[in-house]
């Protein structure tokens, strides 16, 4: 009898524990679906928007636009969106893809490797130049890292972002190339924005007396007052 009372609290006892293992699976499947799990992280408002992952193309602001190099077949999009001025950072033109007579083209090639404060102003003052005209696309070859340079210090410059933030949507906005963006943050983070307002807004065209541009703008002078 004691052997028969042994066995069945046995065979019970293995009953529940086999139960309890096919339920483990179940019960981590009901976890993952759980309504009190902490949703993932909504992409904020501020950032600029996509629209198309192909170019890479997000809206900055309205109006404003950044992408990686369009083709031809990308135009109808970006005339829908209306823009008025291209502004290209990359080392080849825009001829062979825009051939609309109505669009301006605006020619800047940048290495953020060796982008300085004279480089910066003159990209800033084209970009607000055009947005009085009408909708603008900035945009290099991968529309990253030397568009997103731009993009940043055009969000601190004039929409009074902190490096902080402007950095957080470079390496975080999906726009890829993070492991390429030690030049650009670095740039960034030693910029002197207030001297760059200030430079903007009296026409000079850098932050030093002693920039090359600076210095024909002298010679100039000179030579027509001679």
């Amino acid at each position: 009898m004691n052997s028969l009372m042994q066995l069945l609290r046995l065979t019970i006892a293995a009953t529940v524990f086999l139960g309890a293992l096919l339920a483990l699976p179940l019960s981590m499947a009901l976890g993952a679906t759980n309504p009190s799990a902490p949703e993932l992280e909504v992409r904020p408002q501020s950032w600029a928007q996509p629209l198309n992952k192909h170019i890479n193309l997000y809206r900055m602001a309205p109006g404003l636009y950044r992408s990686a190099m369009p083709k031809s077949q990308d135009w109808p999009q970006l005339e829908t969106l209306g823009v008025t001025t291209v502004i290209n950072f990359y080392q080849q033109d825009d001829g062979q893809w825009l051939r609309d007579p109505r669009v301006r083209q605006i020619h800047l090639p940048l290495h953020t490797d060796r982008i300085d404060d004279a480089d910066v102003i003159e990209v800033m003052r084209s970009i607000r130049q055009a947005q009085a005209q009408g909708p603008v696309l900035i945009h290099c070859k991968h529309g990253q890292n030397r568009t997103g340079l731009i993009a940043a210090m055009y969000r601190v410059i004039y929409q009074d972002w902190s490096k902080e933030q402007a950095l957080a949507e470079m390496r975080g906005g999906g726009f890829g190339g993070e492991a390429r963006m030690g030049d650009a943050e670095r740039y960034l983070r030693n910029a002197d924005i207030g001297a760059l307002r200030i430079a903007l807004e009296s026409g000079a065209c850098s932050t030093s007396p002693w920039a090359l541009c600076q210095l024909k703008a002298m010679l100039s002078d000179w030579g027509d007052g001679a």
